[in-house]
């Protein structure tokens, strides 16, 4: 789990990097008044790996899943959806 949590921060760092990037980059291109057309191709392959780093920590962090207790002190009737009438009709104009 240290592993997958490293692997999402060091993701997040990157995407970070890469949207610093891109906004250093357009502000040179204000500066010289050429056209931005999309990011360099350097700054896209760091979004590409900031995004599958963060995905894969996404799926290995987490752990595993712990089903839901099926005694009856757990099941409750008691709710709001109680308050609204049993039959609802809608009538369309």
């Amino acid at each position: 789990m240290a592993v997958g949590f490293a692997v999402g921060v060091l993701g997040v760092l990157i995407l970070s990097h890469a949207a610093y990037s891109t906004i250093q980059y357009r502000t040179l291109l204000k500066i010289t008044e050429e056209e931005f057309s999309g990011p360099p191709i350097n700054v896209v392959f760091e979004l590409l790996l900031g995004l599958v780093l963060c995905m894969w920590a996404a799926l290995a962090v987490p752990g595993k899943v712990v089903s839901l207790p099926s005694n009856l002190d757990f099941m409750i009737f008691n709710h709001r959806g109680k308050a609204f009438p049993l039959e609802c009709t809608l009538k369309s104009k």
